[in-house]
């Protein structure tokens, strides 16, 4: 099976480019920033928004419980012909002995 199939590979592996450019004023890294303390205004984001749907969970849930199902029927199918085998060996045993006794 392929493990990274489904991953996506970014070149900036979610690093911004940094701004060089010295327009404003400048700040020392180390100089202590006072903290943001506003609250951020609540976005409506419309009714367009809500009524979307949203298929790609599904079908990968689907996919996955496929894969369950095949996997267990897979694994009751061997059990089963290991079974049999058990089942014919023993007779076939049972045979070997029932034709020694008799040339016994």
């Amino acid at each position: 099976m392929a493990k990274n199939r489904n991953k996506k590979k970014s070149k900036n592996q979610g690093v911004a480019p940094m701004d060089t450019s010295s327009t404003g004023f400048v700040t020392l890294p180390d100089a202590p920033q006072p903290m943001d303390t506003s609250e951020g205004k609540a976005t409506n984001l419309g009714a367009s928004s809500i009524n979307r749907k949203i298929n790609k969970g599904t079908q990968v849930r689907r996919t996955k419980n496929l894969r369950k199902k095949k996997s267990v029927a897979r694994a009751i199918s061997i059990n089963e012909k290991n079974e049999e085998k058990v089942v014919r060996m023993k007779n076939k045993k049972i045979r070997i002995q029932s034709a020694k006794s008799l040339y016994e």
